[in-house]
């Protein structure tokens, strides 16, 4: 007897044999079903839609054999799996859970929309499909080609797709670029779209260097657990031996480690290594610590390894407890110099720093206590040794006028003492040891006045500005070693400031008074621009602050910043400092980026004097790119740096293109680097790097030195 339903749209169940799911019926869904109880064959034609469980089989006509337990499907057949995947076919044959069968002309669409076709495939278990003469490539859109080939494709005899061991293996296969054929490789395996992270080989790098010769990188990462991993990377060289380097990462709830090791014994069996490791922690609501260990057995081994770099390094400890209006850090450090000129003797050892700082809450005026306390203890094997102790208390009311002016008033007191041993005479003779210390008291009073006015698509700020502060003169005697006041500059930050020097070593006294006026303009659609010019007077000139500073006279130089920025393809910074007496430079720093991505150039010039006591000297340096996006797909960028100090000479320079589409990346950039120290000599670089989506990154570069 045969039935024969025309419904649209509406379940047919139909009990299945001794089925692999729990004997799970399907469910049919069809323009037209017909049911043949004694042949135990189910038709189905028209918009057919078959579903068991999480799969969906979907063609213009399918046949069902109870009997036998297999489903037929041909016309425009595709099955949709859990994964996401989407199996396209003009015929295939499955077994009643859709699990097994036999498909000719296979496409698959994956669930990252990379895609695979075959002439013919096997699925097993509804977890492994076997694939015969396969092609396989994530491009989509990536570039225009006229005879539809993708941009890159892995063609093999042979690919399998285990979706239980999440991976996609292929055997005798060959990769295409533009359809010419690459590389020959006799077995290869890549994860599937499933994974996020798996243990396995990434893609090893190439390259070569004057100091090692022609290297190779074979990085395998461990997928230790779903916060934690580890990458080695052991790097063969052809002019010393193996390079072992590893990368490990853990992020916890509450904390974070960070922590890259590298290790090698050169040919004279010399040791070389490094380890730069960060860990942070919050150990609860108040307190968090965190821990940095940077160290490198030999000052130039980074740099000759290509590793970093970077010209020092710096361990450090701390503790910090945050609670209420009240901070409190105990820290501590330990640096190393990786430059010629670094004298290991005379850096210093921080153990410990501690800080704290209270602020109480506004009374019924709105004026605030403030409390802060400091302590520390430095050591050098070669020079002086500091030990101080600094206690201050602060007094601050922001008051806001009748007429808008907004004035705050400060008073503040604040004692240091010092225990120092070996400290050097100012005159370079002779050394002071023993105790030492100072009383620092100082009132302050700023005054601004805000004012605005909008007219059209415009709204202008102007705002005169002054400050007032008043200290006794001194406060810097012989005795008191500076430490942290070291690298100080005058400039439009600084200028209404109570202490113009950093840190703590080093305070400025004597009345002295600041002024200014800043001024705005800005667009509704986004355009700025701004101005700020500013002078203080110091009523008596002193040896507060040496000659270049700006301030060793009664008038300080005049300092100023602009800013104009009237659209995103353009925005201009300017900053300056002028002598007082014929507004000649002694700073300029300009930074300037105009143009659209098509083609957008930005410049920066750097030149400031020597300042007074400061270990660095003065610079006199223009820097500058030139980026452009020629289009979709290309974009390229020029850089370079010039020392225009004495007769000049070029610092750096480099070139880069760059080719990326949705499934590609090629980019080449080319070098020059000058920089010299000990067995390091300037050096040219040419470095290629090819990624491909889903399989990974590779890189081929060559360094000589010349």
């Amino acid at each position: 007897m045969i039935q024969t339903l025309g419904i649209a749209l509406v379940p047919f169940l139909v009990a299945g044999q001794d089925l692999q799911s729990g004997n799970r019926p399907l469910l049919f869904s069809a323009n037209e079903v017909t049911h043949d109880k004694k042949s135990g064959i189910v038709r189905a034609t028209g918009n057919v839609e078959v579903s068991h469980e999480q799969r969906v089989l979907i063609a213009n006509s399918v046949t069902y054999n109870q009997i036998e337990n297999v489903v037929t499907a041909t016309g425009g057949v595709s099955l949709l799996e859990a994964s996401g995947n989407v199996l396209f076919a003009e015929t295939m044959k499955l077994t009643g859970d859709l699990k097994d069968g036999i498909i000719r002309d296979l496409r698959i669409r994956l669930s990252d929309n990379s895609r695979i076709a075959a002439t013919g495939a096997r699925r097993s278990a509804g977890i492994s499909t076997e694939m015969r003469n396969a092609v396989y490539s994530p491009c989509q859109d990536c570039a225009d080609q006229s005879d539809d080939k993708p941009l890159w494709q892995l063609k093999a005899k042979k690919v399998v797709h285990d979706e239980k061991e999440q991976v996609i293996e292929y055997t005798d296969a060959y990769l295409e670029l533009f359809g010419v054929p690459i590389a020959y490789i006799p077995f290869f395996y890549h994860p599937d779209p499933t994974v996020k992270r798996k243990s396995g080989f990434i893609t090893p790098s190439f390259g070569s260097s004057s100091a090692l010769g022609p290297t190779l990188s074979t990085p395998y990462f461990f997928d230790i657990a779903a916060n934690k991993d580890l990458t080695i990377t052991p790097t063969f060289t052809s002019k010393e031996r193996v390079h072992l380097a590893a990368e490990y990462r853990d992020i916890g709830p509450n904390s974070r480690l960070e922590s890259d090791t590298s290790i090698t014994l050169d040919s004279n069996d010399d040791l070389f290594g490094h380890i730069d490791t960060k860990y942070r922690k919050n150990v609860n609501d108040v307190w968090r610590m965190g821990i940095d260990i940077q160290r490198a057995i030999d000052d130039t081994y980074m740099r000759r390894y290509k590793i970093s770099s970077r010209p020092d390094m710096t361990t450090r400890a701390f503790g910090e407890a945050f609670k209420g209006r009240d901070y409190l850090k105990i820290d501590s450090y330990y640096f190393q110099g990786l430059q010629e000129t670094d004298d290991p003797g005379e850096i210093p050892i921080v153990l410990p720093m501690l800080d704290f700082s209270h602020i109480s809450r506004p009374n019924r005026l709105g004026a605030t206590n403030s409390i802060t306390a400091n302590a520390l203890a430095l050591t050098r094997t070669d020079g002086n040794d500091t030990k101080r102790l600094s206690l201050g208390y602060g007094w601050h009311l922001p008051r806001i006028g009748s007429l808008g002016e907004v004035l705050d008033v400060n008073l503040s007191i604040r004692g240091d003492m010092y225990h120092v041993t070996n400290l050097v005479n100012s005159n370079g003779q002779g050394s002071n040891k023993g105790i030492s210390g100072r009383i620092h008291p100082q009132a302050s009073v700023n005054w601004g006045y805000p004012m605005s006015n909008s007219r059209g698509r415009v709204t202008q700020t102007l705002e005169p500005l002054a400050s007032l502060i008043i200290s006794p003169y001194g406060g810097n005697p012989n005795d008191i070693p500076n430490e942290d006041s070291v690298d100080f500059e005058f400039d439009d930050t600084n200028v209404f400031s109570e202490n113009r020097f950093t840190g703590l070593d080093r305070v400025e006294g004597g009345p002295r008074l600041g002024y200014g006026i800043k001024w705005g303009a800005y667009g509704q659609n986004g355009g700025s621009s701004s101005l700020f010019v500013g002078q203080s007077y110091r009523i008596k000139s002193d040896d507060t602050f040496g000659p270049g500073s700006g301030l060793e006279d009664n008038f300080s130089d005049i300092v100023s910043r602009i800013n104009i920025s009237p659209g995103k393809y353009f925005d201009l910074n300017y900053r300056t400092r002028l002598s007082h007496e014929d507004l000649s430079p002694s700073k300029n720093e300009v930074q300037l980026a105009a143009g659209p991505p098509a083609l957008r150039a930005t410049t920066n010039y750097v030149f400031f004097e020597s300042q007074p006591n400061s270990e660095f000297g003065g610079r006199d340096e223009l820097s500058g790119s030139i980026k452009s996006q020629l289009n979709r797909l290309w974009r390229g960028s020029l850089s370079g740096r010039y020392n225009l100090q004495e007769e000049g000479n070029l610092q750096a320079i480099a070139l880069n293109a760059t080719f990326e589409c949705e499934c590609f990346t090629f980019s080449t950039t080319l070098k020059r680097d000058f920089f010299v120290d000990r067995d390091l000599k300037p050096s040219d670089t040419i470095l290629f790097q090819l990624t491909f989506k889903t399989l990974g990154e590779s890189k081929f570069g060559v360094s000589k030195d010349g």
